[in-house]
């Protein structure tokens, strides 16, 4: 069973093949140097290039590294200000926290 890549994570792939594409020609780096330091073939990285949904993210990962890009697939998802995150955990929060009975009297 084959499903089908909804538009709009189309756009965004064929975006980032056709970023890493300039970036790389201005860098002045050839696609069989990029495919060597990624450590892929050269097909992989022209497939990449072009925007195949079927290219692992792992090398769309090692082109951002090479490039020194990394970081920006590090804070793609930042959830600490994932703010539909947030709120799903807020309406889940008690009314009310009980304290617990405890002989001690600790907390």
């Amino acid at each position: 069973m084959e499903f089908s890549i909804p538009l709009p994570v189309e756009r965004a792939i064929l975006k980032l093949g056709s970023d890493i594409s300039l970036a790389r020609r201005r860098r002045h780096i050839s696609q069989a140097s990029l495919a060597e330091r990624m450590g892929a073939s050269l097909s992989t990285v022209r497939r990449m290039e072009k925007g195949d949904g079927r290219v692992p993210i792992h090398f769309f990962a090692r082109a951002l590294h090479v490039f020194g890009e990394i970081q920006a697939l590090e804070h793609l998802l930042d959830t600490p200000n994932d703010e539909i995150g947030l709120m799903l955990m807020d309406e889940r929060l008690p009314k009310r926290v009980r304290r617990k009975s405890d002989a001690s009297g600790a907390l």
